[in-house]
């Protein structure tokens, strides 16, 4: 499939605001993006031709924001809503292998959703792990250093080398990902046996490190999952707000080169994927 012809997703509802930023991350690489208001996909509130398909998109991204308000938990309205009407075809989406990608809000929406962790399973019935409240108790904006530990399940990012460190911002009240107490570590271990663990929050020496590099207090230092398929891949910092160089914060002293920011390939390789699969 040609780059052109991709269709994109960027879906939307009361309350996100990353929009703009992630469907410019695709247009820029001359794919299709579209923003599609989640009421156009449920089909309600809108006339015929308003009315949009999961499968009229070769993708989907969730972006970040603060969905219907963050109400009851970040993402949970967003993905209710999702799941009233979407659960089988949503379902059916994913098993086809179709990337969907969820940032900040949006992966709180896919945790919400039982997309994420997706161990063993599609999708669950109940949410399988939670994003908390950040263990400062606040909101934090802030680079983050992220280093790449995916072995090449994760369609979105294949160009990025593994092991190497990438500066991407995050900005959220709610990012500590936690599983369940009792299973925390079986969790955590199963992640890595089937290479989901994409992204860990790491110090300017490319070490495991708390506050403020790891910005939320997730539990082992974990930024970024995708499911054992590798499609669905979610993450709390934001590519799209470093897709330029020049949105790097030390860009005069580093240089602009070619002008390629540390988020850009994220958005790449799933483009890449996309052409190759349909």
């Amino acid at each position: 499939m040609k780059k052109e012809n991709i269709r994109i997703a960027i879906i939307r509802m009361e309350g996100t605001n990353c929009e703009q930023e992630s469907y410019y991350a695709f247009k820029r690489l001359n794919a299709k993006p579209e923003f599609v208001h989640l009421k156009q996909l449920l089909n309600i509130d809108c006339n015929k031709d308003e009315k949009r398909d999961l499968f009229d998109y070769q993708g989907l991204m969730i972006p970040g924001g603060f969905s219907a308000g963050d109400y009851i938990r970040a993402g949970a309205i967003f993905a209710a809503r999702i799941k009233s009407k979407l659960q089988k075809k949503l379902e059916k989406y994913v098993k086809q292998e179709y990337p969907i990608l969820g940032v900040c809000n949006g992966f709180q929406v896919l945790i919400e959703l039982g997309l994420l962790p997706g161990i063993d399973k599609i999708i669950s019935p109940t949410p399988e792990a939670c994003l908390n409240i950040n263990d400062s108790d606040r909101f934090e904006c802030r680079p983050s250093l992220l280093k790449h530990e995916n072995s090449g399940n994760c369609v979105f990012t294949s160009k990025i080398p593994k092991n190497e460190i990438r500066l991407i911002p995050s900005a959220h009240v709610e990012g500590k990902l936690l599983f369940p107490l009792d299973k925390q570590e079986e969790y955590i271990k199963r992640l890595e046996e089937n290479d989901q663990v994409v992204f860990r929050y790491v110090n300017p020496d490319g070490k495991y490190s708390g506050y403020p590099w790891n910005p939320n207090g997730s539990i082992s230092n974990i930024a970024g999952i995708c499911n054992h398929q590798g499609n669905v891949f979610g993450m709390m910092p934001h590519p799209e707000r470093s897709f330029y160089k020049h949105q790097h914060p030390d860009w005069s002293n580093t240089g602009l080169n070619d002008n390629f920011g540390d988020g850009r390939e994220v958005f790449e390789s799933v483009l890449e994927y996309i052409t190759k699969k349909f």
